[in-house]
């Protein structure tokens, strides 16, 4: 019986976790797109399903490569890789566009958001 309860109490665990790192996407993305001129977003479910291909994105990215699309977490790499999820996310998701200059500056500014911001928040 307890065992049946520990189950429980993880997988709320996890279900939480999830939300709140989802949250946290869309609050750093809803924050870079508006301080990176070229980037826009024109609504809040498109700033939300951004934030579920971002994250879909550097999961299917690190699980692959074992890189992760981070602008601080693995140097140049993590930065290039970072800038090219922001620019390729527009062929997913209307209401999303950014120009390449915006996508490295969006990066730049991803990183410097996701580093001040609790948790363990990933593209």
């Amino acid at each position: 019986m307890a065992n049946s309860q520990s189950n429980t109490n993880s997988s709320t665990s996890t279900v939480w976790q999830v939300l709140g790192r989802f949250v946290g996407a869309v609050v750093v993305l809803g924050i870079t797109a508006f301080f990176t001129p070229g980037f826009t977003i024109n609504n809040f479910w498109a700033l939300a399903l951004a934030a579920v291909v971002l994250t879909a994105m550097d999961y299917l990215i690190t699980r692959f490569t074992g890189l992760h699309a981070s602008p601080f977490g693995k140097g140049f790499v993590g930065f290039a890789l970072a800038a090219i999820t922001l620019y390729a996310t527009q062929f997913f998701v209307a209401g999303y566009s950014i120009s390449w200059v915006a996508a490295i500056i969006g990066a730049l500014i991803y990183g410097v958001i996701d580093y001040f911001i609790p948790g363990n928040q990933s593209m």
